[in-house]
This record gives C-alpha cells, sequence and structure tokens, in this order.
C-alpha cells in the first residue's frame, strides 16, 4: 500500500476535524464514501482511520461507523504514545517553533553516562542542549544524546531544524519505539537562567530511549518542560477482560 495516499487522506481528515469541518461528536462518512471520494481502496481508508483513531481523533464503532472524539484545547499538547519532533508537535498545536542551540559536542560515553541514558561505556555520542521556544516563549529545555555510529554528520545547523527530519529523510533511519518515563523534578540553575519560571519550582520532565528498526538505540532524551503551559496527551484503550481470561485459559491448555 503506498504510503502517500494513505498518509494523504490521513492528514485531510485530520485537518478537516481540527478545523471543525467535521465537529465533535459527529459521524465522518461512510467507509464507501471516503473510497470514491479518495479514489482509493478500502484498505487504504481503513490505515488512514487507524492512524487518526491511535492519535484519538476518532473512535470506530462496529457496524455503526466512525464518530469524531476530538476536542481542542487551550494548551500545547505533546503525545506521550506517539513519536513526533518539537517541529511536528508545533505545527500540529498551530505555534511557532523556535530552537536555540545552547551546546554541542561529541564525547565519548563515560560509566556515570552509561548508567543515565543507557549507553555502553565508550560509545561515541553527540551531545546536544536546545532551548526550545513556542511564539517566543522559552518553555521547554532538552539535554539530547545520539550515537554518532547511527546518525553520522549531525551538526548544529541540522539540530536547530529538526534532527528527526535529518535522520530519516538522509540518512534513511526508521524511528520505531520510545521508552519514556514522565516525572517532576524541582529546577536546577540551568532551568532558571533559560526559562521564565515564575513563582514555579519544579519542572515536568519527560526521559526517552529511542531505537530504530533494528531494536538498537540511537537516541536518550531528557525534556523539561515549564509545567504550567502543556498538557500531555495520551490515548488509551482498555482491554476485554474476558478476552484476556479466555486467552490465558487457551494458553494454558497447550502448555
Amino acid at each position: 500500500m503506498p504510503k502517500a495516499k494513505y498518509d494523504y487522506i490521513y492528514r485531510d481528515l485530520k485537518e478537516k476535524i481540527e478545523n471543525e469541518y467535521y465537529t465533535y461528536q459527529e459521524m465522518l462518512p461512510s467507509e464507501h464514501t471516503l473510497i470514491q471520494e479518495y479514489d482509493c481502496s478500502r484498505n487504504t481508508v481503513r490505515r488512514a482511520i487507524s492512524e487518526l483513531t491511535s492519535e484519538g481523533y476518532v473512535q470506530p464503532m462496529h457496524g455503526k461507523g466512525v464518530r469524531n472524539i476530538y476536542q481542542p484545547v487551550e494548551q500545547t499538547a505533546f503525545t506521550v504514545g506517539g513519536i513526533e519532533s518539537f517541529k511536528e508537535s508545533a505545527i500540529r498545536n498551530r505555534r511557532k517553533p523556535f530552537t536555540q542551540i545552547l551546546q554541542f559536542a561529541e564525547l565519548t560515553a563515560d560509566e556515570k553516562i552509561e548508567k543515565k541514558t543507557g549507553f555502553k561505556k565508550g560509545s561515541e555520542l553527540y551531545y546536544i542542549q536546545r532551548l526550545r521556544s513556542l511564539n517566543g516563549k522559552p518553555l521547554i529545555l532538552d539535554h539530547n544524546y545520539f550515537l554518532r555510529e547511527l546518525t553520522p554528520g549531525l551538526t548544529p545547523e541540522i539540530a536547530a531544524q529538526s534532527v528527526y527530519e535529518y535522520l530519516e529523510g538522509t540518512l534513511g533511519l526508521t524511528i520505531s519505539t520510545s521508552k519514556r518515563t514522565l516525572t517532576v523534578e524541582r529546577v536546577t540553575q540551568v532551568d532558571e537562567k533559560y526559562i521564565d519560571l515564575k513563582d514555579y519550582n519544579c519542572m515536568a520532565v519527560i526521559t526517552s530511549q529511542t531505537f530504530d528498526d533494528n531494536g538498537i538505540q540511537f537516541e536518550y532524551t531528557q525534556s523539561r518542560h515549564r509545567p504550567d503551559y502543556f498538557l500531555f496527551q495520551d490515548v488509551a484503550t482498555r482491554r476485554d477482560p474476558r478476552k484476556t481470561l479466555t486467552l490465558s485459559q487457551s494458553a494454558l491448555q497447550y502448555q
């Protein structure tokens, strides 16, 4: 299935939902109607709807259709379940992004870095410290470590735009999985130096280890957010416990 086709449909429907062409709780056109409208196959439409479902925009209902469940929020929403760059998040939230490079260095992982990041001692890394602004307001401080073996040629100029665009578009790296931890931590002197924290004494912190499609870690990032400005958003679905029980019983029978 050509990605360009389902990706176009996904983005077009997403834009219509965000612009309230389809209002909250409204049913989207039927699958048959979408197939005719976009001149595509059933599987292509279903792939686009699946993408919207995973991002919490719509909810398919068996035998009934697909309902719009998207509601815009005032705060900038960063998804937890998906993997997207700062630039992609800013565009989705209709904010103007700007990145200032505070540090860019090449280093070798020691025991301390290994314990912190998961990169083995002796690994050659890029370290980048970036201040992220939205609509002219500095709000995020990122500490990034990239494995040089998988991310050769990184420069401050690339880091100021989008590292992910470079990795995927230029190097052909497939970004597959990210393990994340969300915490609330006390502010550091570096936080206070670059971000106007008002009266806040803590930061919302997302720590992530990101892997390529071969299961090799190529990135460790600690992203420190001013707590009053961001909404961390995820989409969760509940498994039917009755089905889970049935599967467990079946597995026991075959052991």
